[in-house]
């Protein structure tokens, strides 16, 4: 699904979080958004799923304007706190969350998605009982249940080990090869190579967008990075 983000700006009381954000991402694209920690990454997010509303600007998923409780059933989020019932299992927490989405073949589904995140021989383990990078797995794996054709997911390989992040973006390319638009938040530049655009924002504001490759040539190390140190320095 084709995403468009028009002039979109975001105030908290009398602060600006986010600044006139314009771009489009393409359906089956898979797009980072870059930035430092405050940079306003998990609002933009919070934007396009429809949890908070934008005091100007408007986007559009689709052919449908944000918030709309229809689109939910097309998109799989991960938070960057984890929203899981700690009491119970990594199963009845699938459960649950199928529940919601309306999801059959629910033991189908569960077994895929613990499958994708490595949590089939812990999915009887009470969550209280999970690592920090357990429970991001968790999460995703819930993200993905019910199969969304939009994935916003919020720094979703944080705590995780380089081996399991590694088995993760391969599966991420899957979903984006069946045709999935894919948004993960990230400050970890590496994570951008993965990807086939990259919004780069600082302070609120987008700084750059454009296709991984054109934002690498046009730096001199070839790092993406020093656009930030270039903007930090204007």
């Amino acid at each position: 699904m084709d995403i468009k983000i028009e002039n979109v700006s975001k105030d908290f009381g009398k602060s600006r979080v986010l600044e006139d954000i314009s771009f489009n991402i393409k359906s089956g694209d898979t797009v980072c958004f870059l930035g430092p920690s405050g940079a306003g990454k998990t609002t933009l997010i919070r934007l396009i799923l429809g949890a908070i509303l934008a005091t100007s600007g408007k986007i559009v998923i689709g052919d449908t304007v944000v918030p709309n409780i229809n689109l939910l059933k097309k998109i799989g989020y991960t938070p960057q706190n984890d929203a899981l019932y700690e009491d119970l299992s990594a199963e009845d927490n699938l459960k649950f969350f199928g529940g919601l989405y309306k999801v059959t073949n629910i033991n189908e589904a569960m077994s895929r998605v613990l499958g994708i995140v490595d949590l089939e021989k812990d999915r009887r383990k009470l969550v209280r009982n999970y690592s920090g990078g357990m429970k991001k797995r968790l999460s995703l794996a819930i993200a993905l249940l019910h199969d969304p054709d939009v994935l916003l997911l919020d720094e979703p390989t944080v705590g995780i080990d380089p081996i399991l992040r590694r088995s993760i973006w391969d599966e991420f390319k899957k979903l984006k090869e069946q045709g999935k638009t894919l948004i993960v938040t990230t400050h970890v530049m590496d994570e951008a190579r993965e990807c086939d655009n990259a919004a780069l924002i600082y302070e609120g504001k987008l700084i750059a967008y454009d296709t991984v490759e054109t934002l690498t040539n046009s730096t001199k190390t070839g790092r993406i990075e020093e656009l930030f140190f270039e903007r930090k320095k204007a």
